[in-house]
């Protein structure tokens, strides 16, 4: 009995050890924030990228029919990571929380076609690597040919898209002219609602657009509209601050671009416009 109550003590002593030891890692460790991120999800911090995207965004970032995420921006991480020697954790979060998402640590950076317009000081930004824009979509018997046909019809946008914030920001003459603009969750619901007559129009991304309407059945059904509702560029964004970890990824970025890796991955989407929109190693900024 003497015996066992030492051996108890002795193991818990042991297990306070420990757990100081974790404490005390944890608060000594700054990196700019790098290292809770990967704690709550990997062993391994240091050699791991946790990148935060919208599983409902192709061409950047979606899942594909074996159930793999995918897309143009998840293949640049990749090949960020293999060349840093990191492990890619491709973590699908609600749009709505990405800013919890990347302010609490559960996520590293922000990747996914994300806009850096309007939002330069509540990031820390890469430097942009695509030109987008933001167009309208509608059935191609709608009737509708500019934006003068979309008076009176029913609209649908993302939540906190770039179309959004345009249709409530310059171009909000426009958008007071629709029946209505309602917000929906992602755009599979929204290409849903177009086929079955719920709503008259999608405000989207080109890239997006040209996804959708190339994966569906008929794509001879749906048009872009010719007039873009505004322009926009994406970067990466990580917490405000963290300027170790974007030096890192823009330095391997700009050795992707110098030589052709970027560009050779942009082929695989050039169904969808992207050779096309990229800037990166084109725009000083």
């Amino acid at each position: 009995m003497k015996k066992r109550l030492v051996l108890l003590l002795v193991t818990a002593m042991a297990a306070t050890t420990v757990l100081a030891g974790c404490g005390s890692k944890d608060s000594g460790s700054s990196d700019n924030g790098k290292k809770s991120s990967k704690e709550a999800k990997v062993e391994n911090d240091d050699d791991t990228l946790i990148v935060g995207f919208d599983a409902s965004f192709p061409p950047y970032g979606y899942k594909d029919d074996s159930g793999e995420y995918v897309g143009f921006d998840l293949d640049l991480a990749q090949e960020v990571c293999d060349r840093n020697n990191w492990k890619l954790v491709k973590q699908p979060i609600d749009w709505d929380s990405k800013d919890a998402e990347l302010n609490s640590g559960t996520i590293d950076c922000i990747w996914n076609g994300f806009t850096m317009n309007g939002r330069e000081d509540d990031y820390t930004w890469s430097d942009p690597y695509i030109d987008n824009k933001q167009v309208v979509v509608v059935r191609s018997d709608s009737g509708i040919d500019d934006f003068a046909g979309l008076k009176g019809k029913h609209v649908e946008v993302q939540t906190d898209s770039s179309a959004l914030a345009a249709l409530e920001g310059d171009q909000k003459d426009l958008a007071a002219t629709f029946a209505d603009l309602n917000q929906v969750a992602e755009y599979n619901t929204a290409f849903m609602d177009l086929e079955s007559g719920a709503c008259d129009a999608i405000a989207m991304d080109i890239g997006v657009a040209n996804y959708q309407v190339n994966s569906r059945k008929n794509p001879d059904d749906y048009k872009i509209l010719d007039k873009e509702i505004s322009s926009e560029q994406y970067a990466v964004g990580f917490k405000k601050g963290n300027t170790e970890l974007k030096d890192k990824v823009q330095k391997t970025l700009d050795e992707m671009a110098e030589d052709g890796t970027v560009d050779k991955i942009a082929e695989k989407y050039a169904d969808y416009g992207v050779p096309g929109a990229l800037c990166i190693g084109k725009n000083a900024k």
